[in-house]
Order: structure tokens, then C-alpha cells, then sequence
């Protein structure tokens, strides 16, 4: 599979597919990276692991999701992996499920606008929920409202703060994206659930 990894903040997902793509637990080429925001860690990791970065200013708002894609087309990719991308994109005809996402929950709970990061663990625990996770879902127009791929859960603890839950449900994280990214270059199709 060949990707292009899309990117906001400290890149930790983009670090776990170039670890596991070089040690061949992820049989996939990282194209290249885009940065919403041009001095964020990603960046340094992306460029520490050789990769071209692109940086696409968010403003103006109206053309943002074109000036995006025009630099995916760029790369000729197989894949778009939202990786800590925290804007909403207009997906054009041609990337129609070819741009994947991962939800630090098991969507449809503690989805939607506004719900990333430590919002949703805060939002979790809150709730009392006995489980949390994540998913990898195809995505579309909206937040966190595509298709589902692939679902892990993890347990949530009494003693759990939104710091331990984060590590936790990222650690499923770093194994349930480069499984989606495994079964969708099998198949185009696949929808699974992990629990």
C-alpha cells in the first residue's frame, strides 16, 4: 500500500507506521506527509525518517480541502491515513474511500465535533463506560461518521485518569491502524470488529 500520512500535531502515529513499515510489520511505502501546522514534532519525525513534507496553510477555509488533495494527487497514493489530522476535509470523487481515520473511541460513542484526544477520555471516564477503544473508519464529509473498518476495545479501570486511558487506547491504536491498513490492500471491502 502506498500512503500518504496527514498530519497536525506530534506525529506518534505517523512514528509507529515508519517503525513498523521498516521492520516489515507493515508492508506499506510512506509517500509522503502533510503538515497543517508547519513547526510541529511531525514534521521532525517525518523529515528525520527521510519522508517529504508538505505543509497546506488551513486558511482560506473554502479552498483548504482542495489545496489539500491537490498535494495528495501529487504523491499518487493508495491511501490517505488521517494521523492526528484535526480538520474536517471535503473529500472529492476520486479519494471516495481511499481516506481512513482513527477515533481514539469505539464510534459512534464520543464522536463528532470537538471530541478528540483528551476531550474523549475525559468524556469516557465521565460517562462511567466500562470499555473504551478505538476505530479505524473510513471518512467522509462529516466527523467520525464513515463506514467502520476495525474496532479494538480496552478496558476502562476504576482507578483510570485520562492520561492512563489515552496510553492505553493508543497502545490499541498502534496495532488496530496498520491491521486496517493490511486488510484494506487486500480488499477494499473488509469490515471487521476486535474486541
Amino acid at each position: 500500500m502506498r500512503l500518504v500520512v496527514l498530519i497536525s500535531g506530534s506525529g506518534t502515529t505517523l512514528q509507529n507506521f515508519i517503525d513498523r513499515t521498516r521492520d516489515g510489520r507493515l508492508d506499506a511505502t510512506i509517500l509522503g506527509v502533510i503538515s497543517s501546522k508547519p513547526g510541529v514534532l511531525g514534521v521532525e519525525r517525518a523529515r528525520a525518517a527521510g519522508l517529504p513534507v508538505a505543509f497546506v496553510e488551513p486558511k482560506p477555509r473554502d479552498t483548504f480541502s482542495e489545496r489539500v488533495f491537490d498535494v495528495v494527487r501529487t504523491f499518487s497514493p493508495d491511501l490517505v491515513c488521517l494521523a492526528g489530522w484535526l480538520h474536517l476535509v471535503t473529500i472529492p470523487p476520486d479519494f471516495r474511500r481511499k481516506v481512513v481515520n482513527i477515533h481514539p473511541s469505539l464510534l459512534p460513542a464520543f464522536g463528532g465535533k470537538g471530541m478528540y484526544g483528551h476531550h474523549v477520555h475525559e468524556a469516557v471516564l465521565k460517562a462511567g463506560e466500562p470499555v473504551s477503544g478505538c476505530t479505524v473508519h473510513y471518512a467522509d464529509d462529516t466527523y467520525d461518521t464513515g463506514p467502520i473498518i476495525l474496532q479494538r476495545s480496552v478496558p476502562v479501570l476504576s482507578d483510570d485518569t485520562p492520561d492512563a486511558l489515552a496510553k492505553r487506547v493508543f497502545e490499541a491504536e498502534c496495532e488496530a491502524y496498520p491491521e486496517a491498513i493490511r486488510l484494506l490492500g487486500g480488499s477494499n471491502n473488509h469490515q471487521r470488529t476486535d474486541t
